[in-house]
Parts: C-alpha cells; sequence; structure tokens
C-alpha cells in the first residue's frame, strides 16, 4: 500500500487519467499547429483516426522526500520515502479503425513514513515515525483497446494492481465525439474499482487483516477551439469510495467509510506564432464532503526549438483541512486523523519538461521541486508537523516505427 506516497488525497492532476497517446490527426488539435498538439497536458486529448505508427516507450522517475528535520521527530527514523518507478508502454494501430495499447509499471519503495503525532517533553506536537525502513514493491498492468470512427472514437481498459498488502482491479470506459464543424469535442469517462487491504504487521503494529474498498467515478469535457491559435477546455468529475478508507499503518486513524468527491478543471492554450511557443494555465477546484476543499492553479511556457521542446511550469495548491483533523488526533471524537495529508497547507512546484525528437525516436526529461507550508496555504488550521517537501526526476525514450 502506499503509506504516505501520495503528497496529498486531493491533490490530483487536471484532467482525467492521461496513457493514451496523442494523436494529431484530431481536428480540435490540427487547426491550433503541431506546437499546440504536442502539448503533454493534451495527452487524453482522443483522436478520430488511430495511430499510424506504432510506439514503444519506457520511462524511469525517482521520487525522493526530504529528511524530517530533527525538532520535528519525537522517535524513529527521519528518512522519508524514496520510490523508484519503471514504466512501459506500447501501442499499435489494428487495421484501419481500432488501437490496441499495454502499459507496465513497477514502483519500488523505501523509507519511514509517520506512525503519529505525540507530545514532546516541551509539549510541543512531534513526530512518532515507523522505524526502520519500510519496502514495497508495486506492479500495474492494463490494457486499452479502442474503436475509431468518423467523427469519435470510444475506448475501454482494464488494469490489475498488486503490491504486498494491497490489490485492486480496475475497468473504465470512455467516448469522445466532435461537433460538425469539428470546433469542439465532448467527453465522457466512467470508471470501476475494487480494491483490497491486507496490512502487513512489521515494524508497524497493525488491527485489521483484511479490508474491501470500492470507487466509482465519473468525467464529462468538452473543448472549443477559440480561435486558430487558442484552445479551451472544461471537465466536471464526481467519485464515490465506499469501505475502508482508513490508514492501517497510522495509529491514530478512522475515517468515515464513504468519500464524495467532485472537481471543476478549466484550462486554456494559446500559441504565439512569433515566438513559436505556447502558453498554458490550468485551474481546477476540489471539494469532499470530508470538508476539504482546495484550489490548483498551473502556469506554464511550451516552447518549440525545431525538433527539441522546452517546458517551465509553476504549479500553486493549497487545501482546507478536513472535518476530523487534528494536530493530535481526538480519540473522542467518532472519525479522527493527525494525517498531514488532510491537514491545512499551500504547496509550491517548479519544473521543467523537455523533449527532442531524433528521427523515429524521442528522448524526454522532466525535473521539478515541490515545497509545502502551512503558511501559504488560503485556509486556517494548525500546522502538521510532517508536511512532505520532495523532488522528482523522469527520463524516458520513446520508439515509432511502421
Amino acid at each position: 500500500m502506499r503509506r504516505g506516497a501520495v503528497v496529498a488525497v486531493t491533490e490530483k492532476s487536471h484532467w482525467p487519467a492521461s496513457g493514451s497517446s496523442l494523436h494529431t490527426k484530431t481536428p480540435m488539435l490540427r487547426a491550433l499547429g503541431a506546437s499546440v498538439a504536442t502539448l503533454p497536458v493534451y495527452q487524453v486529448a482522443l483522436a478520430d483516426a488511430p495511430p499510424e505508427f506504432t510506439e514503444v516507450g519506457i520511462r524511469y522517475s525517482r521520487y525522493s522526500e526530504d529528511n524530517l528535520s530533527a525538532e520535528k521527530v519525537i522517535a524513529g527514523s527521519r528518512e522519508r520515502y524514496d520510490i523508484d518507478v519503471t514504466q512501459f508502454w506500447l501501442e499499435a494501430p489494428v487495421g484501419s479503425s481500432w488501437s490496441v495499447a499495454l502499459d507496465i509499471q513497477n514502483d519500488y519503495m523505501s523509507g519511514a513514513s509517520p506512525w503519529f503525532v505525540g507530545t514532546s517533553i516541551e509539549g510541543q506536537p512531534g513526530v512518532i515515525m515507523s522505524g526502520a525502513s519500510i519496502q514495497d514493491n508495486r506492479v500495474e498492468v492494463g490494457a486499452t483497446t479502442r474503436y475509431f470512427w468518423a467523427d469519435g472514437n470510444a475506448g475501454f481498459n482494464i488494469t490489475q494492481s498488486k503490491e504486498d498488502d494491497y490489490e485492486a482491479l480496475a475497468l473504465s470506459f470512455d467516448v469522445a465525439w466532435n461537433s460538425a464543424d469539428n470546433a469542439r469535442t465532448w467527453s465522457v469517462s466512467a470508471s470501476h474499482s475494487n480494491d483490497r487491504v491486507e496490512p502487513v504487521d512489521g515494524n508497524i503494529p497493525v488491527f485489521i487483516d483484511r479490508e474491501d474498498l470500492e470507487t466509482q467515478s465519473v468525467y464529462f469535457g468538452v473543448s472549443q477551439i477559440l480561435s486558430r491559435t487558442a484552445i479551451i477546455r472544461v471537465g466536471l468529475s464526481y467519485t464515490l469510495s465506499e469501505g475502508y478508507l482508513s490508514d492501517p499503518y497510522k495509529l491514530f486513524d478512522q475515517r468515515p467509510e464513504k468519500h464524495r468527491r467532485t472537481a471543476i478543471t478549466a484550462g486554456y492554450r494559446k500559441f504565439f506564432t512569433d515566438a513559436q511557443g505556447t502558453f498554458q494555465l490550468d485551474y481546477r477546484l476540489y471539494t469532499d464532503d470530508w470538508g476539504t476543499n482546495s484550489h490548483t492553479l498551473e502556469a506554464a511556457w511550451h516552447q518549440n526549438l525545431d525538433s527539441f521542446t522546452l517546458t517551465p511550469y509553476l504549479r500553486y495548491y493549497s487545501q482546507s483541512e478536513a472535518d476530523f483533523f487534528d494536530v493530535l488526533a481526538d480519540l473522542s471524537a467518532d472519525y479522527f486523523a493527525d494525517d498531514y495529508r488532510l491537514s491545512s497547507y499551500g504547496a509550491f512546484t517548479l519544473g521543467l519538461r523537455s523533449a527532442v525528437r531524433l528521427g523515429d525516436w524521442q528522448i524526454e526529461g522532466q525535473l521539478e521541486r515541490y515545497e509545502s507550508d502551512n503558511g501559504w496555504g488560503l485556509y486556517g488550521g494548525e500546522a502538521a508537523p510532517a508536511l512532505v517537501d520532495f523532488w522528482r526526476a523522469t527520463v524516458g525514450i520513446t520508439w515509432r516505427f511502421d
């Protein structure tokens, strides 16, 4: 199970889950020119023709959290998580109307996790960490098939994820169709996931043997061409999770068995011909029935330099704390948690993406720095002592062939 690997339960990407490649034959994108068509955020745009080439790629990412400062730790290791992620994907056309894709991901995680928040001799809250390093390995395999017709396409995906203490099976379906003038594209998707939690009783004692969780999610979005050089996209998603939602590796953690989440997303792209670059702006508003609200705003500049692209970006995130969060968990309440991911805080991410195309090959890289602080948020609330800062680096290579 991902014990703390997720920075925050509400901090998600701006668009529906990606994984399908972008095909520049999409009328909506073709009208904007190649620079807009290659923007990473539009990898989820759905084409009305299957891919012309078979594409094979591999990507490696290194995620490394900063150690906790000594004054915030009462006991246990100060080290936090390091995660190595290796991804492989293959997408190929099948006949004139179909495509198939295979995605495989392996995550190896090691480090210590906050167990609970206690009080030091001086009366200040501090973190009791898990102690010895936790190690876990997750393998995820997904397969997608997609059918294309003149004005749209539809896809079906099945994904199986397995790790030492967690197993999930997810099914999803999506469909997209274009307006008569090809200036607007509507998209709808739905997914269902069955998860099973079987905690490993190692250096942290756990108090459950097995629990289950089900999640359903739906999404509706529309993209509209505003001019030959500008496009806008808006979307609405709703997600319902039912079952075991507590964290078995945190001593004081008792959460409701239902979690309803709603998010509104919006994105704008403007291509500047003289500069051969594109301005990108994304916003996401999130709210849930646990009392958490969040805002995400990201700005980026995508610069084309012949066969080379460079994209610096800056993201700001802020969330309010959950109704049952407290720095020191209130065990007299029905629900309680001292998990920093449910606290109120703000965060900044500064990053740089790059890619270079060499014939049928493309090499990509990305580096980003994430820092969070209670004082950077838009909402009030006491500071959680275990907020995370991290580095993430990615390199990848893709090969296209007939």
